[in-house]
């Protein structure tokens, strides 16, 4: 299905524990335990963001002469559409494919061990939605009228610890 694989990340406050040499050197090396060939996994250990994510990945297969007419994104469920707009504005000249595992929202809670982080996750992945298209980080993106309305109770619920603040830390408004 892909004659190769890029690993792309540092840590995050959410893998930083699990994963201390990175999210790409632990994924590449979990790869190689499967079966996967080493010539078939590159790896890309700085990224920080998915828009460095994009870049430096980008970056590494040209360096390498590797030319791309497709790519595949995988990502945790609740940010396949990030991932896609990101790619999208980033990469534009690209086939965009994105794809995440399935998992319900009870095995993810249970993976990070806190439902209160993972609500302000997906809070803080919402806001990235509609506030980095704006800042020309990815493509803009229907967002359904019910979604905003949660993402509104949620963030003034106080769900916010993920959330873009402003340089007065306020939390970053969309103009929707």
């Amino acid at each position: 299905m892909a004659p190769l694989l890029v690993f792309t990340g540092s840590t995050s406050p959410t893998t930083r524990e699990r994963m201390p040499r990175g999210e790409a050197v632990h994924y590449q090396e979990r790869a190689i335990e499967l079966g996967v060939p080493a010539s078939a996994v590159m790896v890309e250990p700085r990224a920080r963001n998915t828009g460095e994510n994009i870049r430096f990945s980008r970056a590494l297969l040209n360096e390498a002469g590797i030319t791309v007419s497709t790519i595949l994104l995988i990502s945790k469920p609740y940010e396949e559409r990030r991932s896609y707009a990101t790619a999208r504005k980033l990469w534009p000249e690209v086939g965009i494919v994105s794809a995440s595992g399935p998992m319900t929202l009870r095995d993810y809670v249970d993976s990070i061990g806190d439902v209160r982080l993972v609500i302000d996750m997906l809070v803080g992945a919402l806001q990235r939605l509609l506030v980095y298209p704006e800042q020309g980080f990815m493509i803009s993106q229907p967002v359904p009228a019910d979604v905003l309305d949660a993402y509104g109770r949620l963030s003034e619920g106080g769900y916010a610890s993920r959330l873009l603040r402003d340089s007065e830390g306020k939390p970053l408004k969309p103009t929707v």
